[in-house]
């Protein structure tokens, strides 16, 4: 009893470790899309893992693998195909995992509208959010259809993708997202229509990986994220319902009929092994 009695003291005397600080700035706001690491914090996964995570939102969407390359992040959420693009242009960038394993990105516009088919969009404009990676995308989807980046005018219409298309400002976006954007319009009451970009001559890929500067970064510490997040992945699958309300609760702009949709949409597509690398998909995107 008095050993036991003094291992319990020790316990309460003893400081609780320092756990390692690791930053990650995401591809946009707080969304369903980053479902696993939400989950992962608020299930107390990173935690487990000895890792505080500080996690932000950029200020501009093309701006977190350009943070993660220079050091000012750990690990930066980004895209498959912006990786390649910024890895030909010298930016000291890896994969080091993977979110979600599916694309989501598409060319969208309104179901009612003028435009039926990709041809019809010569002579329109064509919105877009990321520069480079959207271009190289919408360049390869319209090539498929007899047009090139000249045949449109381009448009950077930043966060607003599916307003812009509703209020007519541009005739179809580039980089809206099957899971979100489709969802708020049928919501609005104004329907899209998505072209989908692997069924539009796109090689399939990860639309959400995480990057880290492959000279600076701790691949110990990064194991410990995937392996945090990889449990909140299985977390999510198994526990759809309570992972969602859990999700929900941590930001009053979660808790509505549009996000409640994404993450009914977008569970599936998460990447249920994100250390794994599939060389093949990455070789057919070059």
């Amino acid at each position: 009893m008095r050993l036991a009695a003094f291992l319990i003291a020790l316990t309460l005397a003893t400081p609780a470790l320092a756990q390692d600080k690791l930053t990650l700035i995401l591809d946009w706001f707080v969304n369903p899309d980053h479902g696993p690491i939400v989950i992962a914090e608020e299930k107390g996964f990173f935690a487990e893992q000895g890792l505080e995570v500080e996690v932000i939102a950029p200020a501009d969407p093309s701006d977190p693998p350009k943070m993660a390359a220079a050091g000012k992040a750990d690990i930066a959420v980004s895209y498959q195909p912006q990786l390649h693009l910024q890895v030909q242009e010298g930016l000291p960038l890896i994969r080091v995992g993977t979110l979600v394993a599916t694309p989501l990105n598409c060319l969208l516009v309104l179901e009612d509208g003028p435009v039926k088919s990709v041809a019809d969009l010569k002579g329109r404009k064509i919105g877009f959010s990321v520069a480079g990676v959207e271009e190289a995308l919408l360049g390869a989807i319209l090539g498929r259809h007899g047009l090139t980046l000249d045949d449109v005018e381009l448009v950077n219409v930043n966060w607003s993708l599916s307003p812009a298309v509703m209020a007519g400002q541009v005739d179809a976006v580039i980089g809206a997202y099957r899971n979100f954007e489709l969802n708020q319009m049928e919501i609005e009451g104004r329907p899209g229509r998505c072209f989908f970009v692997e069924e539009e001559g796109v090689p399939p890929y990860d639309e959400l990986i995480y990057v880290a500067n492959p000279q600076t970064m701790d691949r110990a510490k990064l194991a410990r994220f995937l392996a945090a997040t990889e449990k909140a992945t299985q977390y999510m699958v198994n526990h759809p319902q309570e992972s969602w309300e859990i999700f929900a609760a941590t930001a009053p702009e979660l808790q509505d009929e549009l996000n409640a949709r994404a993450w009914v949409d977008t569970l599936p597509r998460f990447a249920l092994r994100p250390a794994a690398l599939d060389h093949g998909r990455y070789a057919r995107f070059e």
